[in-house]
């Protein structure tokens, strides 16, 4: 390990429970301005297929609309934020640059470790 590795993992917090892997990430949308009423009727009739072909082939694994601002928000069943980029990017809405995301990974709860034997004896590692 060269020093450079070595003062970064130095100067790290210790995390008082284990590093889990990101098993969804979450996309919060929405619309960089608001679509006219030509864009909605141009664009809505190609974004609802595309989001569903995206369910049906296991990418969405939920989805949802927000209450309080226009915007949909997403499960997704992938495990990085580039493919989840790409996925939202390549909708009728990402392409013409009228929906952007906010990306959030997403793992198991972190404490459920504790539930096992072994997780005490690996607590703070």
């Amino acid at each position: 390990m060269d020093q450079e590795k070595a003062a970064e993992t130095k100067d790290l917090p210790k995390r008082p429970f284990p590093a889990v892997p990101t098993t969804k990430i979450l996309a919060i949308g929405h619309f960089t301005k608001p679509p006219t009423p030509e864009q909605l009727k141009e664009l809505f009739p190609k974004e609802v297929p595309a989001t569903l072909r995206l369910y049906l082939a296991g990418k969405i694994d939920q989805w949802w609309i927000r209450q309080a601002q226009p915007g949909p928000v997403f499960l997704l069943n992938v495990t990085s934020v580039e493919e989840a980029r790409v996925l939202m990017e390549e909708l009728p809405l990402g392409q013409a640059g009228l929906m952007k995301h906010e990306f959030i990974e997403l793992g198991p709860l972190t404490p459920l470790h504790l539930l096992l034997s072994e997780g005490w004896a690996n607590a703070g590692k």
